[in-house]
């Protein structure tokens, strides 16, 4: 299950495993406690009250902003893996030294697929059967940077775990489906909390938290902010088991690790509990996850298909060149600016961050242990569809897969309901199962359910913001995408396999994502979409909440009518319980390399390509740099008194950081107004300094400056 699109899930489970091996024959990486070498793989182990029906009335629609569009968010709106490579075949030279050129152009076209310093997980995704997470406290700074330092070498880059996924999918391909066993990887992944970072970094990770901020939501961290998700009853921090302990104990870091071998991750996992624990660390929790067994493998605990419908991302992902905006060979799957998942990069609307350069090339990771009560939920579905056939809004000989399908928007292969309604469909091989899904044509979601989990998570082309009126393009919700790497954790609930296999145990999904904007992507998908019974807005009655992840709700089951649209209020109660919530961030390695020696920069970094609007401010806490309504360009003490500014009241439209290092007020119509005259600096970074001065920088050597001197 996931938060965002889908029931989340990416394969993982069982026994932990750790570190990042030296990458075997391919890769050499420096001798370091925890390396090993990479082993073949081994096969898996087997292992409410109904209200009735109701008319439908027109009502106004809440404003762009109720649902979390700003007019500023969208256009037009004010190592460690070993791959086994094909050796050349005879007299294949030729044509080898022939592709050379058209390598290297696709490297050109995907420059980030070839990065060495953001982390795996984030944009290439570890999608191994096995993983474990641990979640660490530390109780001295000195001793956990040295361990910081000794793990680096371990840390899996995505220019690793893009290629080796890239060859493990060519080998699976070649074998007809069947995964390659002579290909095998062990991935790590590091992120740290608000408290990590300022116990690594030695200091404050930000210099200012304003309201309604990521730096805000981040410092205060999920357990604070459980209310304003949902995590309330039973999944509220009282119950929780990580995410909620006391400062003295508080999860300073989150120490993933995945492997394709259940003994791999269970050596791994023991050598960095060793590790961590000679440098006075204490697991705090550990969570062990894994693909399910047999017939349930890709799904989660419900029975459907997850995680399927991931994003596309620019520079990462091959376009398609028909349109230029989907993946190729996934239709349905549009291309995101890489700034919405990795900090730095381009974001939609060329929107500011507005975060300090630690977190340049790293991501915000949301971790959540979603329990869920599988028999629970499905004998509330057959309820709910008792009362829909008695209600003749459903087929009489429907089974409860036909109502479990549209609360999760799939059918359990995976299929989406909009496609195939009045049964399941067999999935066809190679072809994107969402490459037709659109939910632009059904404002009434008498295809799709307004309610159901993938419509509530990702509204597609569907989103109608006022009934009557045309649906948003999905261009306009590109912001509000998460990448998903969940897994699922726990047995198969199937009681006829014996003790442990029943309702007792524990079993549910380890939710993680990553994002740029924790507050517009992550928080804003769970507080205004899936637990909003207002959205989409202005229905009478109420869609209603998400059903799968969402609380307590009455749904609106749509129907068509001689009259319109009919709706059948079924009540839903909830049967996925938060045991867990942590906020972390996944540095770049080269951020980890300066915490591993104490160091943090806390300037606030605008970014190469960032747009800076009238009335945008970055705020370093002492000092913030604004557009004012005028159109001047100013930085601003913490009294409001400008420092410096660049005089362009009257003519200034907005600002930027080109390319070549310059920065520019620009008029409106794209004319300099302003400019720093430091052209001639590709690579060149803006720094705003909490010390009270913004600079630009081409390595160390300052090429501009201004502050109150």
């Amino acid at each position: 299950m996931t938060v965002a699109n889908e029931v989340d899930t990416v394969t993982l489970q069982a026994p932990p495993t750790d570190a990042a091996a030296p990458p075997g024959p391919f890769l050499s990486l420096a001798p370091h406690p925890w390396s090993k070498q990479m082993v073949p793989a081994s096969p898996p182990p087997p292992g409410c009250p109904h209200a009735g029906p109701a008319r439908r009335t027109v009502v106004q629609a809440a404003a762009f902003a109720a649902v979390g569009i700003a007019s500023a968010a969208v256009p037009g709106l004010a190592p460690t893996a070993w791959a086994a490579e094909p050796a050349p075949r005879a007299g294949a030279g030729a044509g080898t030294a022939a592709r050379v050129p058209a390598a290297k152009a696709a490297a050109d076209a995907l420059p980030l697929r070839a990065d060495r310093d953001s982390q795996g997980d984030i944009l290439a995704g570890f999608r191994k059967d096995q993983a474990c997470l641990l979640f660490l406290h530390f109780g001295d700074a000195a001793k956990a940077r040295q361990w910081l330092g000794r793990l680096l070498p371990s840390i899996s880059t995505t220019e690793e775990v893009a290629r080796f996924n890239q060859d493990f999918s060519r080998a699976r391909k070649r074998s007809g489906g069947i995964d390659p066993v002579s290909m095998s990887g062990l991935w790590t992944g590091l992120s740290l909390t608000h408290p990590g970072l300022r116990l690594f970094g030695g200091k404050e990770p930000f210099p200012a938290a304003p309201p309604g901020s990521n730096a805000e939501a981040f410092t205060q961290g999920a357990a604070a902010r459980a209310q304003l998700l949902g995590d309330t009853g039973t999944s509220a921090p009282q119950s929780w088991l990580f995410g909620a302990e006391q400062s003295a104990t508080a999860v300073h870091a989150v120490l993933t690790l995945a492997a394709d071998n259940p003994d791999t991750l269970a050596e791994a996992v023991a050598d960095h509990r060793d590790g961590a624990g000679a440098a006075g660390a204490t697991v705090v929790f550990r969570q062990d996850g894994a693909t399910l067994p047999d017939a349930l493998r890709g799904h989660e605990h419900f029975g459907f298909a997850d995680c399927i419908s991931q994003p596309g991302v620019r520079g990462f992902d091959e376009p398609d060149p028909a349109t230029g905006t989907t993946v190729l060979g996934k239709p349905g799957t549009r291309l995101i600016p890489a700034g919405e998942f990795l900090v730095g990069r381009e974001r939609v609307g060329q929107r500011s961050n507005g975060l300090p350069a630690w977190a340049t090339g790293g991501a915000f990771q949301v971790v959540r242990r979603l329990a869920q009560d599988v028999p629970g939920w499905w004998t509330q579905v057959a309820l709910r569809l008792a009362e829909l056939q008695k209600a003749g809004s459903a087929p009489a000989d429907a089974g409860k897969e036909w109502l479990g399908a549209r609360l999760m928007g799939r059918w359990p292969n995976g299929m989406p309901v909009a496609v195939c309604p009045a049964a399941q469909q067999p999935r066809e091989p190679g072809v994107d199962p969402d490459a037709k899904l659109d939910y632009g044509a059904d404002p009434n979601g008498w295809g799709m359910p307004l309610f159901a989990h993938i419509r509530k998570g990702n509204p597609r082309g569907g989103l109608v913001l006022t009934p009557g009126r045309p649906p948003l393009a999905q261009a306009e919700l590109d912001g509000r995408r998460l990448m998903r790497r969940g897994i699922p954790y726990g047995p198969v609930y199937n009681p006829e396999l014996g003790d442990g296999h029943g309702p007792e145990a524990s079993r549910g999904l380890l939710f993680i994502c990553h994002q740029a904007d924790l507050v517009g992507q992550f928080e804003l998908v769970v507080r205004k979409w899936l637990n909003e019974p207002d959205f989409p807005a202005g229905r009478n009655p109420r869609t209603g909440c998400d059903p799968v992840l969402g609380p307590d709700s009455a749904l609106a089951f749509e129907t068509p009518s001689a009259t319109g649209s009919r709706a059948d209020t079924l009540y839903f109660s909830r049967f996925v319980r938060t045991e867990g919530s942590v906020y972390a961030f996944s540095p770049s390695l080269s951020v980890l390399r300066a915490l591993a020696g104490g160091h943090l920069d806390d300037s606030i970094e605008f970014h190469t390509g960032s747009v800076l609007h009238p009335g945008e401010v970055l705020d370093a806490g002492k000092v913030r740099l604004t557009l004012d309504s005028t159109g001047d360009l100013a930085l601003l003490d913490s009294q409001g008194r400008r420092l410096w500014h660049s005089d362009t009241g009257g003519s200034g439209h907005d600002a930027v950081l080109t390319s070549d290092g310059e920065l520019v007020v620009r008029t409106a119509e794209g004319r300099p107004a302003w400019s720093s005259d430091t052209a001639g600096h590709a690579g060149a970074r803006l720094l705003l300094r909490p010390s009270g001065e913004l600079v630009i920088l081409d390595g160390d050597r300052v090429l501009w400056r201004a502050s109150a001197s």
